[in-house]
């Protein structure tokens, strides 16, 4: 007996396609990121001035605790998961993921452990509140009831992330087109296959420390208690060998997608096609042996803390090269300022200004003076914002009209663009002042010397959490009628015609003979 089309949740339930599957784990990322943004807002609200105005220091600590968990690996990582699994088949010339099965698995577990993650704000002591690093002893000796359900929320995390990352190498090693070698690949599958690696060598890390802790918490080991023979210190070491190579997960796929869209509005080909596959792959080696660059306050021998700044040091030298090679690829082009392509120009920019305060944390000297401050915090928002999150935007707004067939409004659009634009740097561009000036983060009350950079840092996030629901507006209205998209999307006003995503690396443009 024939069966028609599923139909309806069971549709969404059962779906092997790499298609839908691509668009639940967008959809999930940005209802995370609303969610996580909720978290900061809060924050933000209580630093509005000196003094306690709305919430309880205990619950301002579960929010640092609970935006950050949920912004990294709920609305980050799924988001570019999620862009994975709609592009790469597509752009290896594969019909479907390598293991369609798995990969509804890997997404339908993710909603179940977010769900016990956030219901940890309503249990007895409330939501994690040590932090997003979860720094021992604070998170195992110290820790409310629920850390057990958050520890096990991650391990549902970490599952989710290696089933995703075998099937991503599985399908772009084993799926691709005949003729099409590594080094014809798309940039944007190439920084893939090398972040799905990162996430199979760091999840299972992050998995044993949450399981030390656990046994820490209820079997009466001593992994990180002192009296018992233990290490504090231990915890931060196998963290930050997880954590480090996380920041670069979710860093290395917004390389991938601002290497698509610069080349298309800049109508030439990537300059530097190949050294941005060897700088990419030299970054996520050196991910791995920078780790305790994070822990120079700790006490660590002269000759490690030396090792460590010169490590995170020669991380600045494959960035430079891909920035420089984006910035050439612009040079001369026939540019045209789509909002794509605005969110990938503030990409290249600001996230240049995240990696100059990252050479200023790397010098161990002057990192004793900045750990802990808000210039930690204006450094990796100004790394992750512009990075992580306006990249995911910009392919958003690239992809979309390939993805449902109608085109986004481009004048909200651009308004989006700009007040996230504004709203970011108004927030996280002062608090390099107060952080230089000794602010500690973490802290829901502050002295009255930095009043003023905070009430407009409030008011900046504000302005850019309104951003977002024009996005979501945008999206929402362009899916249900928008008009319909040609088949050359992003065309040249003056006629060049120019094809999107064709396989080599070199995008294929045609020139009106007067032209040439």
């Amino acid at each position: 007996m024939a069966h028609g089309p599923a139909k309806g949740l069971t549709r969404w339930l059962y779906t092997t396609n790499h298609k839908d599957i691509g668009s639940m784990y967008l959809w999930f990322s940005f209802a995370m990121f609303l969610l996580g943004g909720v978290f900061a807002l809060v924050i933000r609200a209580e630093l509005f001035e000196p003094g306690l105005q709305i919430v309880e220091p205990e619950f301002f600590n579960q929010m640092t605790t609970m935006h950050g968990l949920v912004m990294v690996f709920g609305a980050v990582m799924p988001a570019f998961v999620g862009l994975a699994n709609w592009m790469i088949p597509m752009m290896v010339g594969a019909p479907d993921m390598a293991l369609p099965r798995m990969n509804n698995w890997s997404f339908w577990i993710l909603p179940f452990a977010f769900s016990m993650l956030a219901s940890t704000l309503f249990m007895e002591g409330g939501a994690p509140n040590f932090g997003w690093t979860f720094y021992a002893p604070l998170s195992t000796t110290y820790a409310p009831p629920s850390v057990t359900f958050f520890i096990f929320a991650v391990h549902i995390m970490g599952a989710s992330s290696i089933m995703g990352s075998i099937n991503i190498i599985a399908t772009i090693l084993n799926m691709r087109a005949p003729g099409m070698t590594l080094m014809k690949m798309p940039l944007f599958v190439w920084t893939w296959l090398i972040t799905a690696y990162l996430l199979i060598a760091v999840m299972p890390v992050l998995a044993g420390v949450v399981t030390m802790m656990l046994m820490d918490i209820h079997f009466g080991t001593s992994f990180f208690d002192a009296a018992g023979g233990g290490d504090p210190v231990l915890f931060q070491h196998v963290f930050w060998f997880f954590g480090h190579p996380e920041v670069y997960i979710m860093i290395l796929p917004a390389f991938g997608v601002v290497s698509q869209i610069i080349p298309t509005f800049a109508r030439k080909p990537l300059f530097g096609y190949a050294s941005m596959v060897y700088a990419t792959s030299s970054i996520a080696f050196l991910s791995f042996i920078v780790w305790a660059h994070h822990m120079f306050t700790v006490g660590i021998p002269v000759a490690g803390e030396l090792f460590f700044m010169y490590a995170t040091m020669l991380i600045a030298v494959p960035t430079g090269v891909k920035v420089f090679n984006w910035v050439t690829t612009m040079f001369k082009g026939s540019m045209t300022f789509e909002t794509p392509m605005l969110f990938s120009i503030a990409f290249v920019i600001l996230f240049s200004i995240g990696g100059f305060s990252g050479l200023m944390l790397a010098i161990a000297p002057a990192d004793f003076q900045y750990h802990d401050t808000y210039f930690v915090v204006a450094h990796f928002h100004y790394v992750l914002v512009p990075g992580a999150i306006f990249s995911i935007i910009a392919a958003t707004y690239y992809w979309l009209p390939k993805w449902c067939g109608r085109m986004y409004n481009e004048t909200m659009g651009k308004v989006h663009f700009w007040l996230a634009f504004i709203g970011l740097n108004i927030t996280f561009f002062p608090m390099h002042f107060v952080g230089l000036a000794g602010m500690p983060r973490r802290i829901p009350d502050y002295n009255i010397q930095f009043a003023d950079f905070n009430m407009i840092a409030s008011v900046g996030a504000f302005l850019f959490g309104a951003a977002q629901i024009l996005f979501l507006w945008n999206v929402i209205a362009t899916i249900r009628s928008g008009k319909p998209a040609t088949a050359e999307v992003w065309e040249n006003p003056e006629g060049l015609e120019w094809t999107v995503d064709s396989p080599a690396p070199y995008h294929t443009f045609s020139v009106p003979p007067e032209v040439k």
